[in-house]
């Protein structure tokens, strides 16, 4: 089957021109600068006015499946991501139970082969007792180890220092950390309650001040050091303070063993933004200063800030009650991270041809995932069409996440996802997933 877009505005490896882009099954077969006209086609799509991105590869989700589907699975976040632009998504290992064996990691291949509307993988966990089994890993298969040096779910906190250093030094993949210095914050919790008198929780707007900036530089410098002395590949998820920034270098991803991640939350909140939104932004690490954010945003196109995730972790309204302490950390962010992105590009913190480098390109290259993250002959045909000039408001959208809020709610886009196509074929489209579509493994050349 031959289908041809037509007349997009294709925002491809560092340029924007007005194209065409041929498919022919689940592959490109053409691109093309203007219109072909001369071919037929089984199916044509007028993307006049319409921009083209590769679909956006997402390293960071939470999607809850298995034990924690009250709140969300991979049916309901994958249509979710869908209806973002995002055609492949890597997921994290802090299910219940915790994805730490490999008959557990082969369970989720299995749910997503049955329920994941786009493209998949799954990531590794590491615990302090089982670095021995990932050399039995399947390189090709997932992404990496995934990591947490800081306060976890379950047994999945990797705390000590003969384990850790053994990870760095015999992982066959990279590592993907999650840095927040457990002690550090224990402290902060227990300076609190001694100023406030025993007091078991506090007004969120503290969350910063308890999951601190020092925790999290403390907890990536040790991540660093521990890449460099070992030759470990690291890349460090959802930084959070200009701080941590200074770890990194600028040079092109392809010549780094050390990468960054940031993530939409902190590039689009900041700690005055609690008054109003409370605990719908509480994440881990915390939402920092404008300070923060505004260094964030400028590592964008300053080359120390590789790759933009989402860290889509959706909870329950009555789970995100109380404050500091007791409420549910994480926001379901997946559907609204390419129209955040291009925001930011409307705002002028990034050119418009930086966001598939953050998003598709460079998330390719990093995990060295096959035939994917481009548009180019060859590749499948992983591909989001987006309206430039929709002026929408979230609120008068659908929400396809299980848990059925964002604190994206009553923002308005310029932009809108019209359209998401995962190996050819369309899985959303104003407005409506389609059923019936299913993604595929992704495949890693590890």
């Amino acid at each position: 089957m031959k289908t041809i877009i037509r007349n997009a505005t294709i925002v491809n490896e560092g340029r924007s021109f007005i194209g065409s882009v041929v498919i022919e099954d689940a592959f490109i077969q053409q691109v093309l600068e203007g219109d072909d006209s001369t071919q037929a086609y089984d199916t044509e799509i007028d993307a006049t006015g319409l921009y083209l991105f590769p679909g956006v590869i997402d390293d960071h989700v939470h999607f809850r499946e298995p034990g924690l589907t009250h709140k969300a699975d991979i049916a309901s976040e994958s249509r979710a991501a869908a209806a973002g632009g995002v055609t492949s998504y890597m997921e994290m290992p802090n299910t219940n139970p915790p994805t730490t064996t490999i008959e557990l990691l082969e369970d989720k291949f299995c749910l997503a082969k049955q329920n994941s509307r786009i493209n998949y993988s799954f990531f590794f966990g590491a615990t302090n007792s089982n670095p021995q089994m990932l050399q039995e890993l399947d390189r090709h298969r997932i992404p990496g180890i995934k990591v947490f040096m800081g306060s976890s779910t379950g047994n999945m906190l990797v705390d000590r220092e003969e384990a850790l250093h053994q990870l760095f030094a015999t992982s066959p993949l990279l590592l993907m950390a999650h840095c927040e210095d457990t002690g550090i914050i224990n402290q902060n919790i227990q300076n609190f309650k001694k100023k406030y008198k025993g007091q078991n929780d506090f007004p969120v707007r503290y969350h910063s001040r308890i999951r601190s900036a020092d925790a999290c530089y403390a907890s990536t410098a040790l991540a660093v050091q521990m890449a460099k002395e070992t030759g470990a590949r690291l890349h460090i998820a959802h930084l959070s303070t200009a701080r941590e920034l200074s770890l990194f270098e600028r040079k092109p991803i392809e010549e780094k063993k050390i990468t960054s991640e940031a993530v939409i939350a902190h590039l689009m909140f900041t700690t005055e933004d609690y008054d109003t939104l409370g605990t719908h932004i509480k994440c881990n690490p915390s939402i920092k200063t404008p300070e923060d954010r505004t260094a964030l945003r400028e590592a964008l196109t300053n080359g120390l800030i590789d790759v933009v995730g989402t860290d889509h972790a959706p909870h329950l309204p009555n789970e995100k009650l109380g404050g500091a302490l007791k409420a549910a950390s994480g926001m379901p962010m997946i559907q609204f991270s390419l129209v955040s992105m291009l925001e930011l590009s409307e705002q002028g913190i990034l050119p418009i041809e930086r966001i598939p480098d953050l998003m598709s390109h460079n998330p390719s290259k990093l995990f060295k995932i096959e035939k994917r993250g481009f548009i180019r002959p060859g590749y499948y045909a992983d591909l989001t069409l987006v309206d430039p000039c929709a002026n929408w408001k979230v609120k008068e959208g659908r929400y396809y996440t299980k848990c059925g809020w964002t604190p994206m709610d009553e923002r308005v886009f310029k932009w809108k996802i019209n359209r998401t196509i995962v190996n050819g074929q369309t899985v959303y489209c104003d407005g409506i997933i389609v059923d019936g579509i299913r993604g595929q493994e992704l495949r890693f050349n590890n």
